[in-house]
């Protein structure tokens, strides 16, 4: 599945987003129908999202009931520029944790260094690998 077009202006940027923005926004909903959104650091590997959640989170029940998700990149602050992607998450146990991860080192090692004690430490609580698989991307123009 193409998801955005890079052969366009727009889909070439959501697709350089996706490859540099630091946060996102993840949204799940719970068993009772409420959806709840939470920041997550990310990377995009040309056709899927990894996100190393915290193994403590609630939306780990919420992909349980409903695996269904959207993901969203910030705006660029005046409700411009907007990238936004529904899919289908799941739990990867084969994947590494996220310290022997290169591509998610490569983008957060200052991060995960500097402020969450270490790939180690980091790794402790953010340890469980969600593979989100796009089912359709928009853009609104920015």
């Amino acid at each position: 599945m193409t998801l955005f077009d890079p052969s366009t202006e727009r889909g070439a940027h959501a697709l350089e987003r996706l490859g540099t923005a630091m946060a996102a926004w993840l949204k799940t909903v719970t068993p009772e129908g409420q959806p709840q959104s939470m920041p997550v650091w990310f990377v995009w590997d040309g056709s899927e999202i990894l996100v190393y959640g915290d193994h403590r989170a609630k939306r780990n029940r919420n992909l349980e009931a409903n695996p269904r998700v959207s993901f969203h990149l910030p705006d660029d602050g005046n409700g411009q520029d907007i990238v936004t992607i529904e899919g289908t998450a799941r739990v990867d146990p084969d994947l590494p944790p996220p310290g022997e991860n290169a591509s998610y080192m490569s983008k957060y090692k200052a991060w995960i260094d500097g402020s969450m004690g270490g790939p180690e430490a980091f790794g402790e609580t953010y340890s469980m690998p969600i593979r989100i698989s796009p089912t359709r991307g928009v853009t609104f123009p920015g």
